[in-house]
């Protein structure tokens, strides 16, 4: 062998070596805009880390929820970075399934993390999961369809303006619906839109004693108001639009108003995607007059499950993803507007994000807005804005979810809804132990 070929040999050896030792971490992540957007930029990852490669399962929402609660539960391993939401994170980490994020890098700068978002994420002073965006609700609403209406949305509406506006925004001849919302079951779909929307009400899920509250007037005004204004003024097959359909139909230029994530701001008002995007206004989530609107506070966010056997290379890639760097990128490659919202005091400081995205303000008054220490009207023992902070939510939340969803379907009745609500709720808490 002579030399040339000894050395060519070499090399190939070690390139195939250096291959094989290529750490690959598989991420779980949910199908919204943002989350997309992050796979199309990763190679800025790779080639700061080229030992590790990255592996992605996109899933709807909820699909995303149950595998990823089965896989850490059961500790099957699966994943070694999850996306998960605030309601979560505390409750997994003091299970133990989460790794803390203590060694994000000198520079990931956890102090400018919004302090609502961050609070929610953290347990015992430790941060668990960094969140990759963050969120309220508020209501993005057509300005022309508005003023043909002959209306003036106000800044903070009530429930009452809105319902109206609707009814007289919808032209269904032309398929103007006047108001799209969540129909579709789920405890993150359309219960977080009908939980956010009873705390205006006045309705909560639970009394000081745990008991359930399906069967109290607040419940019946909110389940009531909503199936009418839906049938009134909302799209045929609304029980099964969730997020991203919402989203379409309002890129459209199918609905009035929508009420929904703060985040989808950026989505409706880009001109490549959205029909309407130059006729976008913005408003706070509506009230009842009792002291409660209806917005709810939430962060999708990058945790590690504590089985993964690749907790560096994990933490490297959540603190990409979620740095300050990351929205420079997207800003460089998509522009300021479409930065993930709703995590860092620093974006919201900048002049080139508050000239870029109009809806800047509205979102963080929104998001500092919601507080889920007090989420209601009337006192609870629970924390969450538009969701229950315990374990035994995510498989009640989604039941009640489905009975709400039939009765917007016409299905069963808003009363038998709400009876099966509260049988099947009373079930639960008692089973747990929080009924004695």
């Amino acid at each position: 062998m002579n030399l040339k070929t000894f050395l060519l040999g070499t090399c190939s050896a070690v390139v195939i070596a250096g291959f094989a030792q290529a750490e690959s971490l598989t991420i779980a992540t949910v199908n919204n805009g943002d989350m997309v957007r992050m796979q199309g930029l990763t190679d800025d990852f790779t080639k700061k880390n080229p030992d590790i490669q990255l592996e992605w399962v996109t899933l709807e929402e909820n699909v995303l929820r149950e595998r990823v609660t089965t896989d850490i539960a059961t500790k099957g391993g699966q994943y070694d970075v999850l996306t998960i939401g605030t309601y979560e994170v505390p409750i997994w980490a003091k299970q133990g399934w989460l790794l803390p994020l203590d060694n994000l890098g000198a520079d990931y700068d956890v102090d400018d993390l919004l302090p609502a978002i961050r609070s929610g994420l953290t347990v015992d002073g430790k941060l668990y999961a960094a969140p990759f965006y963050g969120e309220s609700s508020f209501i993005m609403y057509r300005k022309d369809l508005m003023e043909k209406a002959g209306l003036t949305m106000p800044d903070a509406p009530t429930w009452e303006f809105v319902a109206d506006a609707a009814r007289k925004m919808t032209d269904r001849a032309a398929g103007i619906n006047g108001i799209c919302l969540r129909g579709k079951a789920g405890w993150g779909e359309n219960m977080a839109f009908l939980t956010a929307t009873s705390n205006a009400f006045g309705a909560r899920w639970f009394d000081e004693n745990w008991k359930p509250q399906f069967d109290q007037p607040e419940w019946k005004n909110t389940l009531d108001f909503y199936v009418k204004l839906m049938n009134d003024a909302g799209p045929q097959g609304a029980s099964s639009n969730g997020f991203n359909e919402n989203l379409a139909l309002f890129q459209q230029g199918k609905c009035g108003m929508w009420i929904d994530a703060t985040v989808a701001a950026s989505f409706v008002t880009n001109p490549t995607d959205s029909t309407v995007a130059d006729k976008v206004g913005f408003a706070l989530a509506p009230d009842t007059g009792l002291g409660k609107r209806g917005n709810w506070l939430w962060a999708w966010s990058l945790g590690i499950p504590a089985g993964t056997q690749k907790a560096e290379a994990a933490q490297k890639f959540v603190s990409w993803a979620t740095s300050k760097h990351y929205l420079d990128l997207v800003a460089e490659k998509e522009g300021w507007a479409n930065v993930p919202p709703g995590t860092r005091s620093s974006l919201y400081a900048n002049p080139e994000y508050q000239k870029a995205a109009p809806f800047a303000k509205m979102t963080l008054d929104s998001i500092n807005a919601a507080d889920p220490t007090k989420p209601t009207v009337k006192p609870v023992p629970y924390v969450g804005v538009q969701f229950v902070a315990i374990p035994e939510f995510q498989g009640l939340g989604t039941t009640v979810g489905q009975l709400f969803s039939a009765a917007l379907a016409g299905q069963m009745t808003v009363d038998d809804a709400l009876a099966q609500a509260q049988q099947v709720a009373t079930r639960e808490m008692t089973r747990g132990g929080y009924i004695k």
